[in-house]
């Protein structure tokens, strides 16, 4: 009899110490799960990791960027797991499946909570996002590595020229990218819009130009301190190099310039006689403030605020920015900006990374100045492209603009044209919310790419 009890014991021992390990179950790794915020569907990826301290986790958003975000906080009891993100306000609250084939629960970003539902990273593709029109090598065509300086910058631009087959001499562009750290592909998200837009226009005999921003990849010089004035001066060296050039026709030189590149495009056009013909996507055709403040507004309606939040959004956004405009000591401004993004709620973390945003020579410049003023001295021929779904440069607020400009200017050689269901990037989108520009597998639609490059052509 005895010899059965301690057997028995035995046996509910295992069971416990059995059912302890299940629920303790290790679940380090990459979990993945989609947000459906309505709108938008965003994928989150959280990388758990079981340490000396105790459970870790850092989370990202691939579809918004590469960048992981550490959690705060990693709390495990049996089967429920507690993430804390206090620099993004999030939360993740979810029950650990008995098998650990998955962890579903909620997600909560000073909101309300959503439902998300984790599964194992079995295979890292599931991470890698689909971009179908990066051009693979070989190409049809050469490509070369180059540099090229702006002395009175004291920096050199590191570039790529492809060239295609023939004699030539060809037409050639400079391509200009948009604000942002900006490698010569104008990369983000996994889209490398200016590597495809330099194959498309190169595949159709126009010879490209397009270089890292200085600071920036392989070229040197201080970015953080560069103005649109300042990238204007780096464009018109590159300028320089292609005539230089004897692949290039001299007098068939051209600027592409997209969002801010929009803008610097006919800043150096307007002061530059070597400049044969410009092209504009998705440029501004009014001063920075009211961009951005159109920005808020249309992307806070697309994202399912009522006309009166996004009303709210757009007033606090004037506030701001009439800070920046008003303050001229340093050191108050901050003070000042700091309060404003407490009071609205702001997490500390991203209020001062705002603030030094805010308060950048580019912010300050990009505010006040009117793209008009230049476009009111283009005459070569000019191709202004918007999407009808850009919520970052309204067609409604930047074509009127622009039109006006150019006729001021007395250009009879300018073509506008808004094409329809194309975003920011000239994806084509449902919504236009930039929250979207990861998740669309095209970079840039054909139709854009087949209007540039006859167009360019046309010009022949």
């Amino acid at each position: 009899m005895k010899n059965r009890i301690m057997q028995t014991l035995a046996l509910t021992t295992l069971l416990v110490l059995t059912s302890l390990a299940r629920a303790q179950a290790p679940i380090s790794g990459d979990w993945l799960g989609t947000l459906d915020a309505g709108a938008v569907k965003l994928r989150l990826v959280f990388k758990i990791a079981n340490t000396q301290d105790g459970l870790t986790a850092q989370m990202q958003s691939p579809d918004q960027s590469p960048a992981w975000i550490p959690a705060t906080s990693v709390s495990r009891n049996g089967n429920l797991l507690t993430i804390t993100i206090s620099a993004i306000q999030a939360a993740f609250e979810g029950k650990i499946a008995a098998d650990l084939g998955s962890i579903e629960g909620t997600f909560a970003q000073a909101g309300a909570p959503l439902p998300l539902k984790l599964t194992p990273v079995k295979d890292q593709s599931q991470l890698e996002l689909r971009r179908p029109q990066t051009p693979v090598k070989p190409y049809p065509y050469r490509d070369e590595e180059v540099t090229y300086a702006n002395k009175a910058a004291g920096n050199t631009l590191a570039a790529t020229l492809t060239i295609p087959p023939g004699k030539g001499p060809f037409s050639a562009v400079l391509l200009i990218s948009g604000s942002g750290p900006h490698d010569r592909d104008e990369s983000l998200m996994e889209h490398k819009p200016f590597l495809v837009l330099s194959d498309a226009l190169t595949r159709k005999g126009i010879v490209v130009l397009r270089a890292d921003k200085r600071g920036l990849g392989q070229s040197t010089g201080n970015y953080a301190t560069a103005t649109t004035a300042d990238f204007a001066s780096d464009a018109e060296v590159g300028v320089a190099f292609l005539k230089t050039r004897p692949e290039v026709n001299p007098l068939k030189i051209g600027l592409i310039g997209h969002s801010e590149g929009g803008v610097i495009a006919p800043m150096v056009a307007a002061r530059n006689s070597d400049v044969a013909f410009v092209v504009l996507m998705a440029g501004d055709g009014v001063p920075g403030d009211q961009i951005i403040v159109e920005q808020v507004r249309l992307i806070s309606e697309v994202l399912g605020a009522s006309k009166e939040k996004a009303a709210e959004g757009v007033a606090k956004e004037k506030e701001i920015i009439n800070l920046v405009e008003t303050v001229k000591d340093e050191a108050l401004l901050e003070k000042k900006l700091h309060e404003q993004l407490t009071a609205q709620g702001v997490p500390s973390g991203q209020a001062n990374a705002a603030i030094q945003t805010l308060t950048s020579p580019w912010f300050r410049y990009f505010l006040t100045y009117d793209p008009a003023t230049a476009l009111r001295k283009l005459t070569c021929p000019v191709l202004v492209l918007d999407g009808s779904k850009d919520l970052q440069v309204s067609p409604a607020q930047n074509l009127p603009a622009i039109r006006k400009a150019l006729e001021e200017a007395g250009n009879k050689h300018f073509e506008i044209d808004e094409l329809p269901g194309l975003n920011h990037l000239f994806q084509t989108a449902k919504t236009g919310s930039p929250a979207e520009y990861a998740q669309i597998e095209e970079t840039i639609s054909p139709v854009t790419l087949d209007k540039i490059a006859s167009w360019i052509l046309k010009l022949d």
